[in-house]
């Protein structure tokens, strides 16, 4: 696939096979992350993999899915939620800590996770306190964001804008369909 339609694809997804994800997957993922362009070259990002069974049920009631769904068609049921977690940190004792990097970070992981097939969901809708708390952060690590993971179980794709709306919505499938404005919309001028 060329790498628009490798765009188009990497959606976020929210339901997903219960297959388990390789390890050497997951660390790719991160390293990816790891070699995100950061400012001034601070790396201050910190991960946490989150993947045994137990863990990630743990974790899975401590994260918030699909706002602009009724629960009934956002959150994954038992059979659909993620295979793994990974925690996007931080490091506040470090100069330089920034979101631009974390955002960075955010995006090689996913990619890397999409080259092989895995899907992810990307969660700032999180209960920061528990899962800190959960996660055993020491102080000085600051729980940004977390990445659910895992084959999906559906499709996701773009669609056009109507009527100005970015809410996103299931198609008569289930799959997700995510509105985004025009290129006419979004690119001002050419100088």
């Amino acid at each position: 696939m060329d790498m628009m339609e490798f765009l188009r694809t990497r959606r976020t997804y929210r339901r997903f096979d219960q297959r388990p994800i390789a390890p050497e997957i997951l660390t790719e993922a991160i390293d990816a992350a790891r070699l995100a362009s950061c400012g001034a070259n601070r790396q201050t990002v910190r991960y946490i993999l989150v993947q045994s069974t137990r863990a990630v049920s743990a974790v899975q009631p401590l994260v918030h899915w699909a706002a602009y769904l009724p629960p009934e068609q956002g959150v994954p049921k038992p059979d659909e939620q993620p295979t793994a977690f990974i925690a996007v940190l931080q490091d506040t004792r470090l100069p330089g800590c920034s979101d631009v990097d974390v955002g960075l970070a955010l995006g090689s992981l996913t990619a890397a996770a999409w080259a092989h097939g895995v899907g992810s969901c990307i969660m700032g809708a999180i209960d920061r306190p528990a899962l800190t708390e959960l996660l055993a952060l020491p102080e000085g690590l600051r729980l940004c964001y977390m990445v659910a993971l895992g084959y999906p179980a559906h499709k996701s794709r773009v669609v056009n804008m109507q009527d100005g709306s970015v809410k996103y919505y299931l198609d008569e499938n289930r799959d997700y369909c995510v509105p985004k404005r025009s290129m006419d919309e979004v690119l001002l001028k050419t100088l």
